[in-house]
């Protein structure tokens, strides 16, 4: 079988993640060569597995180092390559790597100086201040990874994975189910379905024909390196060293059934099966029933269910326990929001910033094919000064796109820029050369171990700003691998609600800021909007917005609370109040 494009990118981010090792540094030809490949592998709707060397290499972003190990990939399950440096590098290290302050050089000289290859042994070897004798570290670096570890909560006996994570490989083993001989319907399940932060581990529900080999099939998944257990109507992996993931074979009929409790959570449905009970009926994994008679009121939907127990749908993400039964029995949840509200997208890059991997032209056009009505271009401002473009830079930009606007209308195109947020509040460029711009986005970059006050104090200077219509990932934080800043939430949200400045709801996996908690807090005790983002730095990111959908439906956020469901003139309306104010 030939397996899925979402199988060639995971065993290419392996090989990115080994490489970084095997080069001792965070970048170099090798593994951008590789991360370009998996970005237009990601963007394209054509199966790579099963061509050729010649092929692949006329595509543009793979070359033949890349497209030889593909057809390797495609012939075997496997690159000779990975498997070597696994057995070089234990998967632990990768692990390592996700802790601020530990690049590859930093990782490869703990393991070749203290013999540390994985997080309990980090643990143990900085309460014993060994850290601090290294090279290029010292007292301060050892207190500095530290903290980290204790604010990202990582443990020695961690086994949560950060949702981007799970996602890639949930969804790759669901392309893969889903082109197996009688399969029906696949979806992943659990806490993943809920949107949470991090994962245990995957639950994967399949209907399909009683002659389906799909259990069969699923232990032996690109990536599988260890069986737990395989039946019939039931099976259990690792998958990639990492994650375990279960798969449960259903019956079509009991498919909403079973959806909804492999879902959750446990006190969501314990909650559900009170309801029930006090209606005469029964709930299970199976259906919902009636009490005696045993027939069956409703199994093959969720909304069936729902609705037979005098409810709404629920929308998966809310199933926590914390209000939402009541609330659908009243009426008086907000409305699930979905990309197709979206009108268009505040933050997004081209490859005019350093870090940007699509084309000006190549971003416009992807967000034509997104259906967007309107754009801000934000590449980054001059104070990042790796990526961020100078003055002359954004003068040339707004040349540009200004004779690009007659090409695209209707979709309207406005001139932005992400800018950095200082240790104090001010942000890149003067007054004057700010205001020629049509929108701005502000950001933390930098500076991430201020206090809570002096945070705080930070965010709402650039609320502030005039130039400022949106802060970006508001608390800068990379989920699973960087804290993010700590502030007073509620004294930010009454100076945005103030200002008229929206807070962004991040759509990247990797961040999803603000968090749920925030949003639903932001949500009852202020008036501040939020702008749903993808921070795209690539066209294939334009997809992101499904999760920063899924983050504001999490955050209980209503639909009149989001700009970028307002329409062109009433979007345009609001961002010049405040630039004009």
């Amino acid at each position: 079988m030939t397996p899925s494009n979402e199988s060639v990118i995971a065993v290419l981010r392996q090989l990115v993640q080994y490489t970084k090792l095997e080069d001792g540094q965070s970048q170099s030809f090798r593994t951008r060569a590789y991360e370009k490949a998996i970005e237009v592998i990601a963007a394209s709707s054509e199966s790579v597995a099963g061509l050729s060397i010649s092929e692949l290499k006329k595509i543009d972003g793979i070359g033949d180092s890349t497209a030889r190990k593909i057809v390797e990939f495609s012939a075997n399950g496997t690159i000779g390559k990975v498997e070597r440096l696994k057995k070089r590098f234990p998967p632990t290290m990768l692990d390592l790597m996700r802790i601020p302050g530990l690049g590859p050089k930093t990782v490869l000289l703990l393991q070749d100086r203290l013999g540390v290859v994985d997080v309990p042994g980090l643990t143990e070897a900085i309460e014993k201040h060994q850290l601090a004798s290294l090279p290029g570290l010292g007292a301060k670096s050892e207190e500095k990874i530290a903290k980290a570890i204790s604010l990202l909560g990582i443990h020695s006996n961690e086994t949560r994975t950060p949702i981007a994570e799970a996602m890639d490989i949930a969804r790759r083993v669901v392309a893969e189910l889903e082109g197996v001989e009688g399969v029906l319907t696949a979806e992943y399940a659990g806490s993943l379905r809920r949107h949470a932060e991090t994962i245990g581990d995957i639950d994967i529900l399949v209907t399909a024909e009683t002659d389906s080999p799909v259990t069969k099939r699923f232990v032996t998944l690109p990536g599988v390196t260890a069986v737990l257990g395989s039946g019939s109507t039931k099976a259990s992996i690792v998958i990639d060293d990492q994650m375990q993931v279960d798969l449960r074979v259903v019956p079509e009929a009991a498919f909403g059934a079973a959806l909804m409790y492999f879902t959750g959570s446990k006190a969501h449905n314990i909650a559900l099966r009170k309801r029930a009970l006090d209606r005469g009926l029964t709930l299970n994994e199976y259906s919902l029933s009636e009490i005696g008679s045993g027939t069956v009121v409703a199994a093959s939907t969720e909304a069936d269910i729902y609705h037979r127990l005098n409810l709404v749908w629920i929308t998966p993400e809310l199933r926590e326990d914390t209000g939402e039964i009541s609330a659908a029995e009243s009426g008086s949840l907000p409305r699930p929001i979905s990309v197709g509200d979206l009108r268009g997208d505040l933050h997004v890059h081209t490859d005019w910033s350093g870090d940007g991997r699509s084309t000006m032209v190549e971003m416009l056009d992807g967000a034509v094919l997104s259906g967007l009505d309107y754009i801000v271009i934000t590449d980054h401002a001059e104070n990042l000064a790796m990526n961020g473009l100078s003055r002359e830079r954004m003068l040339e930009q707004r040349a540009v796109i200004e004779e690009m606007r007659p090409r695209y209308r209707p979709l309207t195109i406005l001139h932005g820029a992400e800018l950095n947020i200082a240790a104090d509040g001010s942000i890149d460029y003067d007054a004057e050369f700010l205001a020629d711009f049509d929108f701005g986005v502000a950001s933390i970059h930098s500076h991430f171990d201020l206090s809570p006050v002096d945070q705080t104090d930070r965010l709402i200077a650039a609320i502030h700003n005039s130039a400022v219509n949106v802060i970006g990932h508001p608390s800068g934080r990379m989920i699973g691998r960087r804290p993010g800043v700590r502030f007073d939430s509620d004294a930010v949200f009454e100076a945005a609600a103030s200002t008229g400045t929206a807070l962004e709801i991040n759509s990247h996996l990797h961040r999803l800021d603000l968090q749920a908690s925030h949003l639903r807090r932001a949500v009852e005790t202020s008036e501040v909007m939020f702008a749903i983002s993808t921070d795209a730095h690539h066209t294939s990111a334009y997809s992101n917005a499904n999760w920063g959908a899924a983050q504001a439906r999490k955050g209980w956020v209503p639909l009149d609370r989001v700009i970028n469901t307002l329409d062109t003139p009433t979007f345009l309306d609001w961002a010049g109040r405040k630039r004009n104010s």
